[in-house]
């Protein structure tokens, strides 16, 4: 028996979903439909000649009922599949036994077939279907004894199959008359079982696929929404870094302009004249990477264009920008020198775009450190181009008390280089000094949207 429920699908862990009204009303037109082609086919039986003796109203009324009542039961073959299985091969058995000509008609032969069909493709319960089944069976071959049993039973068969003549076949026509019913029986409801389980299985896989098409939604949306805020967070950090670097500067020159007012005016009108480039550097990087944001929301229905702001953008910094980096972040109390060490003349133009940006943000921001928390009076900035890319920057400062800041900065130092699988060494130097040290391997592994920022941190 549980191999018969496997194979009805009892492991499967489905059912059917519930009925909606519009379902229960097709059913009802259903079964209205059948009779009425039931009590058709019955009238013209009828004026066939085919109801000897069968023109009494008693006649004619029970003939109709039975046609009636094997229709009424498919407005419940969808709520009550099992059931209304169990009580149409009921239904057969007993009309197919006082009624044979109306039970044998076509039309309620095609209902028979359905309401079992109905009862195998919507039984919820498919363990207890194999119940049914089994029992549906074993009533079968108990009716089929019993016709057999009858006296008559066979001189009913041969007057329905209209045999009058001899035996000509290899069977005698007591078995062949035994055999053709069973046949008959066993295709009919075999068929039957059989269309309803593809039917059953059928709807099963449709249901699957379209869990797996909301899964697949579900996902792409949250894979949508992750790449929003992953790239606004890239964004962020960039902003971090260009405000933390470009504030930093104009802070130090600013207290470099102030000192020197008076006694130096040239010095200091350099000073400003380095904070008004930087405040201007700062502005048109915010814009870019703000103009960032906003072209993602307004480029789909093509706000850009009709606004007149081309979507051109500055390209993102590279190792070919650390040397002005360097003379920016020169003051006068702190020079910093930059110097590139390659391999082979040109390597350095070879380093991935992720690489080199990456390379740029945390020399940005380890020297934004240096100005912001160091007595550095000297600073350097190395990259070496190789196996693989390493940037040092060390300075020879100690640090300023007061000013150990969140520690964010460094954090995001490390976490761009676990973006691209690097490296990072970072603490203090024998003596004095501070280095910082990060080496990146020439193939990062791809990563959505080529993210390679770290958080918005600031100092160390």
């Amino acid at each position: 028996m549980d191999r018969i429920a496997h194979l009805l699908g009892a492991d499967e862990h489905w059912s059917r979903p519930a009925l909606t009204l519009e379902q229960r009303r097709r059913d009802v037109v259903l079964a209205v439909g059948f009779y009425l082609l039931a009590a058709l086919s019955l009238e013209l039986m009828r004026s066939l000649g085919a109801f000897e003796g069968g023109s009494a109203l008693t006649e004619i009324l029970t003939q109709h009922g039975v046609a009636a009542s094997a229709a009424l039961l498919l407005v419940w073959r969808r709520s009550h599949p099992l059931l209304v299985a169990s009580l149409a091969t009921a239904h057969l058995y007993v009309s197919g036994s006082f009624e044979a000509m109306v039970a044998g008609s076509l039309v309620l032969q095609i209902l028979y077939f359905f309401a079992i069909f109905s009862g195998v493709s919507w039984a919820r319960d498919r363990r207890a279907l194999g119940y049914v089944l089994l029992a549906c069976m074993v009533a079968l071959a108990l009716w089929l004894a019993w016709i057999f049993a009858v006296s008559s039973g066979l001189d009913d068969i041969y007057r329905s199959l209209g045999i009058t003549g001899d035996s000509e076949g290899i069977f005698d026509r007591p078995v062949a008359a035994v055999g053709y019913v069973t046949l008959n029986n066993l295709i009919f409801f075999g068929g039957a079982v059989l269309i309803g389980q593809v039917s059953w299985r059928g709807a099963l896989h449709t249901q699957r696929e379209l869990q797996y098409a909301e899964t697949i939604r579900t996902q792409a949306a949250r894979l949508r929404d992750q790449a929003v805020v992953a790239e606004r967070l890239r964004i962020a950090r960039e902003l971090h870094d260009v405000v933390a670097h470009h504030v930093s500067v104009m802070g130090v020159q600013a207290a470099a302009a102030r000192r020197v007012l008076e006694k130096n005016p040239d010095a200091a009108r350099e000073a400003l004249g380095a904070i008004e480039g930087s405040s201007r550097d700062a502005v048109g990087q915010m814009r870019d990477l703000l103009g960032t944001l906003r072209s993602g929301e307004l480029a789909a229905d093509g706000a850009l264009e009709e606004a007149g702001e081309a979507p051109d953008r500055a390209p993102q910094p590279d190792l070919s920008d650390l040397e002005d980096l360097a003379a920016e972040a020169t003051t006068l109390t702190c020079t910093v020198t930059y110097t590139l060490v390659e391999d082979r003349p040109g390597a350095a133009q070879e380093v991935p775009a992720a690489l080199q940006l990456t390379a740029y943000r945390i020399a940005q921001e380890s020297l934004a450190n240096v100005r912001r928390h160091s007595t550095a009076t000297n600073a350097s900035v190395v990259v070496r181009v190789g196996t693989q890319l390493e940037v040092e920057v060390v300075d020879n400062g100690t640090a300023i008390h007061g000013t150990s800041g969140t520690g964010l900065g460094q954090q995001g130092i490390r976490e761009r280089a676990e973006l691209l699988k690097g490296e990072v060494e970072m603490g203090r130097r024998h003596g004095s000094g501070y280095r910082v040290r990060v080496t990146l391997p020439l193939t990062p592994p791809e990563r959505s949207g080529a993210l390679v920022a770290g958080p918005n941190g600031a100092t160390r």
